[in-house]
């Protein structure tokens, strides 16, 4: 078999951080390096050429993540015509959705990811990424009547819980419950 391009390798890399960042928001970042190839469509000995290791993979995933879902909270205000309180609002609603919940492959990494960040190390590229990506979102959500962190907590914290109790009708009203506390009244 014969060697491919640069750009082709490149293609490879891309594709692997990709589906890596999918499959630990989704399964958690104990995914193995076989499954994990096997999914983007490449060998299991193409990961030692495009990685120095599974952690290395993990900053990279980590990164990846954070970078699509700022520019999707980003893009908010855009398609709400610059209104930040319209667009924060619309983030809520469908972070605190059923779509949201059934889809972690896709969706918000603080919430899919905090249990494996709480076991990496501090110094750590992936534990700098997400604590970063923590603050940014949080000070996104911060309006004059409440604090960003709170915000944050009560969404995260409804997501997890609604994704443990998906199947029951708890899971709903978890979510219709945070939403209800932090919808904004005008």
């Amino acid at each position: 078999m014969g060697r491919v391009s640069q750009a082709q390798a490149e293609e490879n890399r891309k594709r692997v951080v990709e589906t890596a960042s999918r499959m630990f928001r989704e399964q958690g970042t104990q995914v193995s390096v076989a499954d994990l190839m096997k999914a983007a469509g490449l060998t299991h000995g193409g990961f030692y050429k495009q990685f120095a290791s599974k952690e290395a993979l993990i900053d990279e995933a980590t990164t990846q993540a954070f970078e699509e879902f700022t520019r999707r909270r980003t893009a908010g205000p855009e398609r709400a015509a610059g209104q930040k309180d319209t667009a924060r609002q619309r983030l809520i609603d469908g972070y605190l959705s059923p779509a949201h919940r059934d889809n972690a492959a896709e969706g918000c990494p603080v919430a899919a990811l905090a249990t494996d960040m709480a076991r990496e190390p501090g110094d750590r590229e992936a534990h700098r990424v997400y604590s970063e990506g923590v603050a940014e979102f949080a000070d996104w959500l911060a309006t004059d009547d409440q604090d960003g962190i709170t915000r944050l907590c009560t969404m995260v914290g409804a997501l997890v819980l609604s994704r443990a109790t998906t199947g029951s009708p708890l899971s709903d009203e978890i979510l219709t419950s945070a939403r209800a506390a932090l919808t904004t009244t005008d």
